[in-house]
């Protein structure tokens, strides 16, 4: 049976899908066969203001909500990407390329995020110090503001998702750049985010080129921190990008994969699993 690359490819921005009307459009392919499959509208500097001033309004909405109101919406999302399981991995594996078991099992840990960050966000707490008699200082801690989260195609759902759903658990609002390599998947999740009922102007999907998407975003003053998985190279830049507004990073970067294998070891099943 030949599965389907079905994708509805758009960027989401204040609460809209957005086609290629109008913008640049860049191929799409299947690695197995290295055929075309789809063609992906990128973002234009209209496009990502709009998505700067959707996160500059949506933020004093979605932090005003309480622990336990954020936690049902993302629970929510959750639910919808289980039922979306199937369709969400056929369109990772066609565009990415890895088994559809391990697809399944990248989607199924995404939803597991969101109950997991769901329920983190009830739990924040501050602190009281010890003070002098007679005074009491107390730490509470605060959603940082809009986000700006980058994430790449090897693990393209579930990386997203970790950029998502902690900052949503926090109060805080996402502008997601997803990898235009794995952009069926992704896009799928941004759907089961939209139709969970958080609002369109706290989670955003973007799509075009790097460059030209991060410095726009890291140079605003809407955008208060910055979540990135990829290259060492690329980390460097964005930091750059980051510290004239001074803003706060969490960097994944230059992942390897060293594998120790052992004489003890079944050796065929051991290569194949290193190799997919």
């Amino acid at each position: 049976m030949t599965a389907t690359y079905d994708a509805d490819l758009q960027l989401f921005i204040n609460g809209a899908w957005r086609s290629g009307e109008g913008r640049d459009e860049r191929p799409v392919f299947n690695p197995a066969t290295a055929g075309t499959i789809a063609e992906l509208p990128v973002a234009t500097i209209a496009d990502l203001d709009e998505a700067l001033a959707a996160a500059e309004r949506g933020w004093p909405v979605w932090r005003a909500k309480t622990a336990d109101e954020r936690a049902a919406l993302m629970h929510k999302a959750a639910g919808i990407i289980r039922e979306r399981v199937e369709h969400i991995a056929t369109l990772l594996t066609l565009e990415q390329g890895k088994p559809i078991a391990e697809a399944r099992g990248e989607v199924l840990s995404a939803a597991g995020l969101f109950d997991y960050f769901a329920e983190q966000g009830k739990r924040i707490e501050g602190r009281v110090l010890q003070r002098p008699l007679g005074q009491r200082a107390m730490v509470t801690k605060h959603p940082v503001g809009p986000v700006a989260g980058f994430s790449p195609w090897n693990f393209p759902v579930n990386l997203m998702v970790k950029k998502i759903a902690p900052a949503l658990a926090a109060g805080c609002v996402v502008i997601a750049k997803a990898p235009e390599e794995t952009p069926g998947c992704t896009s799928a999740i941004m759907r089961c985010i939209a139709d969970a009922g958080i609002p369109g102007d706290v989670v955003q999907l973007v799509y075009g080129d790097p460059d030209m998407i991060s410095r726009h975003l890291l140079v605003s003053p809407v955008i208060r921190k910055v979540s990135f998985t990829g290259s060492t190279a690329v980390g460097k830049h964005l930091m750059k990008l980051a510290a004239d507004g001074v803003k706060r990073i969490t960097m994944e970067l230059g992942g390897h994969a060293p594998v120790l294998v052992f004489d003890d070891c079944d050796l065929e099943s051991t290569l194949d699993r290193v190799v997919t």
